[in-house]
């Protein structure tokens, strides 16, 4: 994780401007990749491998989040990157400063916090924001909603790690009234065994298809009497279009 500074969350240095509107962007973070695509899928010249949204989005692949190809990035001659504090590296980030590329990096931990992020991003992009943006904010900027189930979501296993306070996806949990029996726990990614899981009693163990891939067969053979259910890892994860369609989770 990449340490607080004065570039983070749309800052970028002062002798490198963005090109407005940017033409050619370059995005390490799967989830701004599928927002971005939501508006011009034809300026973004390179993604990650695992930029999987949309589908169909032609661009250059310049690796992984931890493991991008600078090089290439660089020889891609984009009007900025797009990076976040949480997805990427900080040596990465310099690196790539260091080649003369403005990079915009993000930081988010809740999700009015995500909403507000890509508002600054479209707009110093000289972007259009998309209209799901806008309601997205309406289904999401109000009060959370009241506790409804206690849950625990582990995000891997071998060994086993959950999500934990001061996170997007712990804030997004309490926002459709979903209590995380983690939310005390130290760190924001905890390492908490099964025992641990299931002495927290929670109703239920929610268990997404990523970061780990959780499945039928892969996961819910772990647990005792605890319920467990199988959920989209890119609702309760991914900031962008999917958070209209991850309010309805609120009464699935």
């Amino acid at each position: 994780m990449m340490s607080s500074s004065p570039s983070s969350d749309g800052a970028v240095p002062a002798d490198r401007p963005i090109r407005r509107p940017a033409r050619r962007v370059v995005s390490l973070v799967p989830s701004l990749t599928e927002a971005l695509a939501s508006v011009a899928p034809d300026r973004i010249v390179g993604a990650t491998d695992w930029c999987t949204h949309p589908a169909d989005l032609a661009c250059t692949r310049v690796r992984g989040t931890k493991n991008p190809d600078v090089a290439a990035i660089v020889g891609l001659a984009p009007d900025v990157v797009i990076a976040n504090k949480e997805e990427n590296r900080e040596l990465d980030v310099r690196r790539l400063r260091a080649g003369g590329v403005p990079v915009w990096v993000t930081d988010i931990r809740t999700v009015p916090g995500a909403i507000a992020s890509m508002e600054r991003l479209f707009d110093g992009l000289g972007w259009d924001r998309p209209a799901w943006l806008g309601t997205a904010r309406e289904l999401w900027c109000g009060p959370p909603r009241p506790t409804t189930r206690r849950v625990a979501v582990p995000i891997w296993r071998d060994p086993w790690m959950v999500i934990g306070a001061d996170t997007f996806t712990g804030d997004l949990l309490r926002r459709l009234g979903w209590a995380n029996v983690f939310d005390d726990a130290p760190g924001r990614y905890p390492h908490i065994g099964v025992e641990q899981i299931e002495a927290a009693a929670p109703d239920v163990v929610l268990l997404p298809d990523e970061p780990y891939r959780f499945t039928a067969d892969d996961g819910p053979e772990a647990f005792g009497a605890t319920a467990t259910e199988l959920i989209s890892g890119r609702l309760i994860t991914w900031y962008g279009p999917s958070l209209v369609e991850a309010a309805d989770l609120a009464i699935s």
